[in-house]
């Protein structure tokens, strides 16, 4: 610099010479796009409920039966003031028991309109994320009584997790008739 520098050409000279060291940007990935929800287990299946469709996850509360209902519905149970039905989807769907404790047993709260469900399944396993390009929109391996209630599958490390839909099941009148006459 000579000796006439004024502050522009000081940080004109730094800017040009970060200019001259600066490595470049790293290559930008393509993004992968994902599908996310709610994984379960139900008589050995892998499941998976869409993010929109449970509000909430519980253990088994402590519940009071109802006479006179069939026997998939446990009973009625209060949820921070609010009645929450408690079914058991398997028995629902006729699907075999397997040898799972309510301790192990989970609730998936389901709530669609006026409709305010605890569906128990064996066991959750969480969010899963799936990529988008993973969904296969045929069902396979899926037992007769669920078919309605299945909308294709998505696969993850060489896994099928079969997509349920909760909301079809609330509004299948099947679901909501839970009298036993």
């Amino acid at each position: 610099m000579s000796a006439m520098a004024t502050p522009f050409s000081y940080l004109a000279d730094i800017a040009r010479r970060s200019k001259a060291l600066a490595k470049g940007l790293p290559a930008q990935e393509e993004a992968i796009e994902l599908w996310s929800g709610i994984g379960f287990t139900l008589a050995g299946a892998k499941y998976v409920a869409p993010m929109g469709e449970v509000t909430e996850i519980l253990h088994i509360p402590r519940f009071t039966q109802i006479p006179g209902v069939k026997p998939w519905m446990y009973g009625v149970a209060n949820v921070r003031g609010r009645l929450l039905p408690i079914m058991d989807l398997g028995l629902f769907f006729g699907l075999p028991q397997q040898s799972v404790s309510n301790r192990e047993k989970r609730v998936l709260v389901v709530e669609n309109g006026d409709i305010f469900s605890g569906l128990a399944v064996d066991n959750v396993q969480g969010m899963q994320y799936f990529a988008v390009d993973s969904y296969h929109p045929v069902t396979r391996n899926v037992p007769e009584s669920m078919h309605m209630f299945v909308k294709g599958f998505y696969t993850k490390n060489e896994e099928e997790w079969k997509i349920f839909s909760a909301v079809a099941l609330t509004e299948d009148p099947r679901f909501l008739d839970v009298s036993q006459w």
